[in-house]
């Protein structure tokens, strides 16, 4: 598997164990949203908005070119559906 597929797996998993509620809140949509299918200008805009660290913004800017050079458009699409499967779940 891609290393960015292994990312946006881990991401889903992480808000599966975040307990409770697992509705992924609208921040974190946009950001998933933002990170698969967005410029990396608009995701790195984004991503200042919570957090203005430079290391921080140097290491998104990193991941989303990785995952923009690597994925493909069906490997982004099966990542949404995972994320949708996640919400859908009556166990949330």
């Amino acid at each position: 598997m891609k290393l960015a597929g292994a990312l946006v797996l881990l991401w889903a998993a992480l808000l599966l164990t975040s307990g409770g509620d697992c509705g992924i809140c609208p921040v974190i949509k946009e950001d998933i949203r933002l990170f698969l299918y967005g410029t990396p200008e608009e995701y790195v805009e984004y991503v200042k908005k919570y957090k203005d660290d430079p290391a921080i913004v140097e290491n998104a800017e990193k991941l989303k070119q990785c995952v923009d050079s690597t994925l493909t458009e069906e490997d982004k699409a099966h990542a949404s559906t995972f994320i949708e499967k996640i919400e859908a779940n009556p166990l949330c």
